[in-house]
């Protein structure tokens, strides 16, 4: 899989996703030089310490601000009771609309705007979960010519959101978080003698 092209990554999970993102997150590579959205699915009646939970050696993770502008090599996560969308031009919005497959934050409103904005240049990953959310923005990323990836729901704590994002639209891979791991290494866009200076502006 050819990742040489990719903007920019989201990733969707729901219950069992944390022991997912325990393997995914640390293994970006410290020169990322794209951004990476995650929606997990939280209780929207209290506080989450997800980024602090996910800290990075060499990555800025944090929670996403409304009107926030996306940088290259920093982890976004949605906040509690809030969807989370790529604007047009690639900043990020926070919005209280309705809940999806009774969820707020949702992965299918992220990964549609985000398939709106990027395109063919989006890499999107569904990890474990307990309903369908996520299956239908998983599709609305293949349509837009992105690349698409789905827990092997064999893997997978609870199968359901994986199955169903399967069903939904035929991914470009279905691999186990392990291989997963190995595969966004290759995110390293910069060559290995290239400094990345984490206060680029990629989007200006």
């Amino acid at each position: 899989m050819d990742l040489s092209a990719v903007e920019a990554v989201v990733i969707g999970g729901s219950a069992g996703a944390f022991g997912a993102l325990k393997l995914l997150l640390p293994g970006l590579p410290g020169t990322l030089r794209v951004p990476v959205i995650v929606v997990v699915h939280l209780p929207p009646d209290r506080p989450s310490a997800i980024a602090d939970v996910f800290s990075h050696e060499r990555l800025r993770v944090k929670e996403a601000d409304d009107k926030e502008p996306l940088e290259p090599g920093a982890v976004y996560f949605a906040p509690p009771g809030y969807h989370l969308l790529v604007e047009a031009d690639r900043s990020l919005a926070l919005a209280a609309d309705e809940p999806v497959f009774f969820s707020r934050p949702s992965i299918d409103v992220l990964f549609e705007s985000a398939a709106d904005v990027f395109g063919d240049r989006l890499l999107a990953i569904i990890l474990s979960g307990a309903n369908e959310d996520g299956a239908a923005g998983l599709d609305a990323v293949r349509r837009s010519g992105g690349l698409t990836i789905v827990q092997d729901p064999a893997t997978a704590e609870h199968p359901a959101m994986p199955t169903a994002a399967i069903a939904a639209g035929e991914p470009a891979a279905i691999l186990p978080v392990e291989e997963m791991v190995r595969l966004l290494a290759d995110l390293e866009i910069a060559r290995p003698d290239q400094k990345v200076d984490p206060g680029e502006e990629r989007y200006a």
